[in-house]
Formats: structure tokens, sequence, C-alpha cells
């Protein structure tokens, strides 16, 4: 399965899906500008926390080319998932 990374400013997570989309989680968002990582975390009210080892390629804007992707868990139970690392991404515009 290959993945689309979106992220916006929207009130509910299906807000960013287009027709025929099928969202594998989501949550929220923040720039660590100091380390060019952008952090994820929580959970998407409407799909729950990403299913990573549901894909196989993320593809994600090339505007966040040169940033580690981090998805934090913060729940005691997992480690960080370092998406960067972990998934086989493709930058697109």
């Amino acid at each position: 399965m290959d993945g689309y990374f979106r992220l916006g400013m929207v009130n509910q997570h299906r807000h960013l899906l287009k027709p025929g989309d099928r969202c594998i989680g989501g949550g929220y968002y923040y720039f660590d500008y100091t380390s060019n990582r952008l952090l994820l975390d929580r959970e998407s009210y409407d799909f729950g926390r990403p299913t990573w080892h549901l894909l196989d390629v993320l593809k994600v804007p090339s505007c966040y080319r040169g940033w580690r992707i981090i998805y934090q868990y913060n729940d005691g139970f997992h480690d960080d998932f370092n998406v960067s690392e972990e998934l086989q991404i493709e930058y697109y515009d």
C-alpha cells in the first residue's frame, strides 16, 4: 500500500481526504526547527493512531525533504517510531 502524507489545519482528519482515499490514522504535529524534525504524536479522533506497518512507501511533499519525521507514542510502552528511517520515503511536488 502506498500512502500520501498530508497535514493541515483542519477540524477533523477526514477533511484532509480526497474522494476514494482510505486513512490509516492521524494525529497532531509540530516542527522542531532547531533539529529539522517534524514531530508527530497523539491520534486522530476519526481514525486513531497511524498504522505505519500497513505502508510500503510513504509519499511526502518535497518541502519536507531533509527533515526527519518522528512519531512519538508518549504512552510509556512504545519507543518513538522514526518514520524517515523505517519507511521508504518518496518525495513529490
